[in-house]
């Protein structure tokens, strides 16, 4: 699978960068949900995008495993 995404051009650095992005989005998705819904409602938008960031940054990292061993 990660052979896959490096073939079709996804890079570490892409992952990477996807993570953080989510992690902020998620900061931004409460703190909007937390002024517009209850606090419920609030928690679970941000814990939704929340849990995209943990995947992104292990693909980041099974990616950058991969290019190290093309780089040898």
């Amino acid at each position: 699978m990660i052979k896959y995404l490096h073939n079709m051009g996804l890079r570490s650095e892409h992952a990477y960068a996807a993570g953080f992005g989510s992690i902020a989005l998620t900061v931004i998705n409460w703190a909007g949900s937390k002024l517009m819904h209850s606090g419920d409602k609030a928690d679970r938008n941000g814990l939704f995008t929340g849990q995209w960031a943990p995947t992104l940054l292990i693909t980041g990292v099974a990616l950058a495993q991969y290019e190290s061993t093309l780089e040898k």
